[in-house]
């Protein structure tokens, strides 16, 4: 019941403290040969840990899962040491990479936790056919990616540890965005 619960609760924190929207972003968490998924189109404010749906490592996605349960299954699958998933639409994170195919952090944590932060463009037409593969594929060098114009990915042996990645990467960001308002990068 801890890693539901955990998983409840971190979802909320990215609606508190604003990388996602009160719909938005997806969240999960491996549980042995299985993993626990945010449903389709849940609402952080109202989420329980009841309303988590299980998948099993095997391929099969439960019933009502996340659009991107497919996706988070391309990450276990590809990354064993995986314990959790985020993804988040950290509004800094998202503007600062809309026409690169990198973040490179300029502030002191940002560079010490990323040398890079890799940048997919993937049509949105084709996300949900593309998306699992390539952010599996790039989240097995690098602990976060940015999908253009959509959002971030984490992946972490804990579920602290990857909400570490997306609020560092976020704040990362945002040093970033006011220092170029400033004249200063």
């Amino acid at each position: 019941m801890k890693l539901k619960d955990d998983l409840v609760r971190h979802y909320l924190w990215l609606r508190q403290y604003g990388l996602n929207d009160s719909h938005s972003g997806n969240i999960s968490g491996r549980d042995g040969e299985s993993f626990w998924v945010t449903p389709s189109g849940c609402c952080a404010d109202l989420l329980s840990s009841g309303d988590l749906v299980e998948c099993q490592l095997e391929g099969s996605i439960g019933k009502g899962a996340s659009l991107d349960a497919p996706l988070h299954l391309a990450v276990y699958q590809s990354n064993p040491q995986t314990g959790a998933v985020l993804h988040s639409h950290g509004p800094y994170s998202v503007a600062m990479t809309m026409d690169n195919e990198e973040f490179l952090p300029t502030d002191f944590e940002g560079q010490l936790y990323f040398s890079r932060v890799p940048v997919l463009t993937i049509p949105y037409d084709q996300y949900q056919a593309r998306s699992p593969s390539m952010v599996a594929e790039v989240l097995m060098d690098y602990p976060i990616a940015v999908v253009r114009g959509h959002g971030v990915y984490a992946c972490a042996a804990t579920i602290n540890l990857a909400y570490k990645w997306t609020c560092s990467l976020e704040l990362s960001a945002k040093t970033a965005f006011i220092a170029q308002q400033a004249g200063k990068i």
